[in-house]
């Protein structure tokens, strides 16, 4: 029987982005087809890992950004996660992220 995932911590640097809805319909109200319908390039950062190590002291190096965060995200990459509420979650590395936003 599968059970729905009650929380996600990533490992080291990476960073699980729930990724923003893309728009389906227009300004006029007109509903756009599936097939039409871009992926958007912005998510919201869910959660973060506790950084990658410093080779010299072993101490974690904090990431760039935090939950609540929007950020920009690349064309392709990530790695998608099912956490059961039919929602699209991708967990990133902190270097893939293009940006934060503002």
């Amino acid at each position: 029987m599968a059970q729905a995932i009650k929380k996600i911590m990533p490992m080291l640097d990476r960073i699980l982005i729930k990724r923003v809805e893309a728009v389906s319909t227009t300004k006029g109200g007109i509903m756009l087809p599936e097939q039409s319908v871009k992926k958007t390039k912005e998510g919201t950062v869910v959660a973060v890992g506790p950084g990658s190590r410093n080779a010299e002291t072993g101490s974690y190096i904090p990431l760039g950004v935090k939950e609540g965060d929007r950020v920009l995200l690349p064309d392709y990459g990530g790695t998608p996660v099912d956490i059961g509420d039919k929602k699209e979650y991708l967990i990133y590395r902190e270097a893939d992220i293009l940006a934060k936003l503002e």
